[in-house]
């Protein structure tokens, strides 16, 4: 009875279940300690990235990992239902929405289970950052100081005349995390000595290529005297937009740099048989991200260690035509 029990709820849950072993849910002994992942885009290498090392933790501290998919706010409670259900403590979640947050920690707090979120933190109803749940997450500043610090070591190396150069920052400020990126970017051109009043801020609607393509189109055709453009977003996305905007009027591919940051969106650009104005993006660490976060949940749940509420993760590698294969391998991407 218990056994059909639980096979009702996780058929009525929706959530696709990725578990190395079924004995996660239902042939493992009531000592075994048990801990969710739940991601927001499951087929993503990153995301799998993630699920692996959070896996390779469990494996070195002997806990089994539960693995599920959560691309909306509903299946996101039915998941946690499934795992208090299934003896889970706990759970690393990135959530499909920040908002759903307040809900989430409502719902994980009725179970007594413990949460740690990892690459987008939650907001509560007024869309403020929820500072008291654990968080482990790229360094957003600092990731973005250094795209500006690759942008502009590129610059001097083709040569490029400051005066006749440009700088368009494609911008999201509602979103802190894309506003502290663009912000860091541009602190590190300024500080480098490129003229800030050659830096051209423009928002976008939606942080994608479509939005930054309106977004940059827009911006274009105001500074028509500019001979060459870097390209700041905070995502790869968003510098794609911003390439294909400056390929769409006439820019050669020698007459741009764009650098993103998240480097799986950015492989098929890279592979390209011809080089694009998109010289590279900045990939950070998922295998850090999968094991770290889910460490700290173990050690809080086992030993009753209160994770850091803030672990900011900084370990990024610039990635090229040149070097792309080969970091992604290196990560398991």
């Amino acid at each position: 009875m218990k056994l059909k029990k639980l096979l009702t709820i996780a058929a009525l849950s929706g959530f696709t279940m990725l578990s190395a072993s079924a004995s996660a849910f239902f042939g493992s002994s009531d000592d075994n300690l048990r801990l969710g992942y739940l991601v927001k885009q499951p087929e993503e290498p990153w995301f799998q990235t993630e699920w692996s090392f959070a896996e390779k933790a469990g494996e070195q501290y002997g806990f089994e990992v539960i693995k599920m998919a959560v691309p909306d706010g509903e299946k996101t409670l039915n998941a946690i239902d499934t795992l208090a259900a299934s003896g889970a403590k706990g759970f690393v979640i990135c959530t499909p929405d920040p908002k759903l947050g307040p809900a989430i920690m409502a719902k994980a707090n009725s179970y007594g289970l413990k949460v740690v979120t990892v690459d987008d933190q939650f907001l509560n109803a007024k869309g403020e950052p929820m500072a008291d749940v654990p968080l482990v997450m790229m360094a957003a500043s600092e990731i973005g100081y250094r795209q500006g610090t690759e942008l502009y070591a590129e610059m001097q190396k083709r040569g490029w005349d400051a005066s006749q150069t440009g700088v368009m920052a494609i911008t999201a400020d509602e979103l802190d995390t894309a506003r502290r990126r663009v912000d860091g970017s541009i602190k590190a051109l300024q500080e480098a000595g490129f003229p800030t009043d050659q830096i051209y801020r423009v928002p976008t609607k939606s942080n994608d290529i479509p939005g930054a393509l309106d977004a940059a189109n827009s911006l274009l055709v105001q500074y028509p005297t500019v001979k060459q453009w870097m390209v700041v977003g905070m995502n790869d996305n968003t510098v794609l937009g911003g390439v294909r905007a400056t390929e769409g009027q006439g820019f050669a591919a020698e007459k741009v740099i764009g650098i993103g940051i998240n480097g799986v969106d950015a492989v098929n650009e890279l592979a390209k048989s011809s080089a694009t104005g998109f010289y590279g993006s900045l990939l950070p660490s998922p295998d850090v991200h999968g094991f770290k976060s889910i460490e700290s949940l173990y050690h809080w749940v086992k030993d009753d260690v209160q994770p850091q509420k803030f672990v900011e993760v900084t370990d990024v590698v610039l990635i090229t035509r040149d070097n792309f294969r080969d970091e992604l391998e290196k990560k398991g991407l």
